[in-house]
């Protein structure tokens, strides 16, 4: 199976310089502005830059200078490696500085190491302009022959000749960002949705109805472990179901034991509607092999978090799902080799550490997690 196996940042916001192995379940905890949600932007930019969107996501974070740390960068800079079944894992390197009003790729570089050779192979090289790649028919690093976009990177544009590098762009550029759910008055997850092929309930639950009904139509097991979990978190949910309100236009319900009558998703509570909305995400069979979440814990009952610890863990068999949390309530429900301790360093700059890797066997024997977090034993708190 390809995954990436670590992620180093640079110059990012309070990322002035972290370098962290990932595993499939990781929950990134810490006190607000220690770098949680820094750590999904960045991963959300390189996301972008491996599907030719860098310029535009950029642009929406108000352009480089604004992620730059304050005084102690010049650039930004992030380096991925990725497992590679049956060989050398792949190591891809992106350097972003910046040019006048906007930016540069100053150097960008994916390489794989080789047995029985002292150099790595280079699929990509290029530094400030000058792109190269490996061309199969000459068996040399060749600059492009093609119009070439300076403000998008290579791996994004060049020929997918091998399948491993292919599969490196495949990973990163479909990384998914999910922020908390949007549940105002005319938020989409609320409103009746076009009926239409949908394999995620959407970003901003504007998929939601069509994907369940579809999901309900097509894999029913899947859709019973949704309906199950519902049931599990509230005890008087009985079903879901689908009426037609227009031409083309389907509405959800919920069977409440306690009403004759179902309830639309308008009437349902933020708690319930954000719930829904990750269990449905969370069953997916579509999930990108990156999956990201913030403060997935909004609204949510505390007797809700056991439950959606553990449909997270059955996710990230599928998906390898990076969390940011600040709830210890959550907290409670992980184990230490699922969680990241975030915290900052004297200089203001953002640390981050598996909590596996601190001394907390002897505290573990008598506190939950929580409560370890709590009394300031694992950092995380300033």
């Amino acid at each position: 199976m390809y995954k990436i196996n670590r992620i180093k940042i640079g110059g990012f916001r309070r990322l002035l310089k972290v370098d962290l192995p990932v595993r499939p379940f990781m929950v990134l905890i810490g006190a607000n502005g220690v770098g949680k949600t820094s750590f999904l932007d960045a991963l959300s930019i390189l996301s972008a830059s491996a599907s030719s969107n860098l310029n535009s996501m950029l642009s929406q974070f108000g352009g480089i200078a604004n992620l730059l740390t304050r005084g102690k960068s010049e650039d930004l800079s992030f380096l991925v490696d990725m497992t590679v079944p049956g060989h050398e894992p792949l190591e891809y390197e992106l350097r972003l500085a910046p040019k006048g009003t906007g930016y540069s790729i100053s150097r960008e570089l994916l390489s794989q190491k080789r047995q029985g050779f002292n150099n790595p192979f280079r699929h990509i090289e290029s530094s400030d302009g000058d792109i190269r790649y490996y061309e199969t028919e000459e068996n040399r690093l060749v600059r492009p022959d093609w119009e070439h976009n300076p403000l998008e990177t290579s791996l994004s544009q060049v020929p997918k000749m091998f399948r491993q590098p292919e599969e490196l762009r495949r990973i990163l550029a479909t990384a998914t960002q999910y922020h908390v759910l949007d549940v105002g008055p005319r938020a989409p997850v609320k409103m009746p949705q076009p009926m239409k092929p949908a394999t995620l309930p959407g970003p901003d639950g504007g998929d939601l109805v069509p994907y369940l009904y579809y999901l309900r139509e097509g894999d029913r097991e899947r859709f019973e472990i949704i309906i199950d979990s519902l049931r599990a978190a509230f005890q008087d949910f009985e079903e879901l179901s689908f009426p037609p309100v227009a031409a083309g236009m389907l509405a959800m319900t919920w069977k409440d034991k306690q009403f004759n009558k179902p309830i639309y998703m308008n009437e349902l509570s933020e708690g319930t509607l954000r719930f829904l909305w990750l269990v449905s995400l969370l069953q997916s069979p579509n999930l990108s092999t990156i999956t990201m979440i913030d403060e997935p814990e909004v609204s949510l009952h505390p007797e809700l978090l056991s439950l959606l610890a553990d449909l997270m863990r059955e996710a990230s068999k599928r998906t390898q799902l990076i969390v940011a949390t600040h709830s210890d309530r959550f907290i409670r429900f992980l184990n230490p080799d699922e969680v990241v301790v975030m915290d900052v360093d004297d200089d203001g700059c953002a640390t981050a550490t598996w909590a596996d890797s601190m001394d907390l066997d002897q505290w573990l024997a008598e506190y939950s997690l929580d409560e370890v977090w709590r009394m300031g034993r694992m950092g995380g708190r300033s």
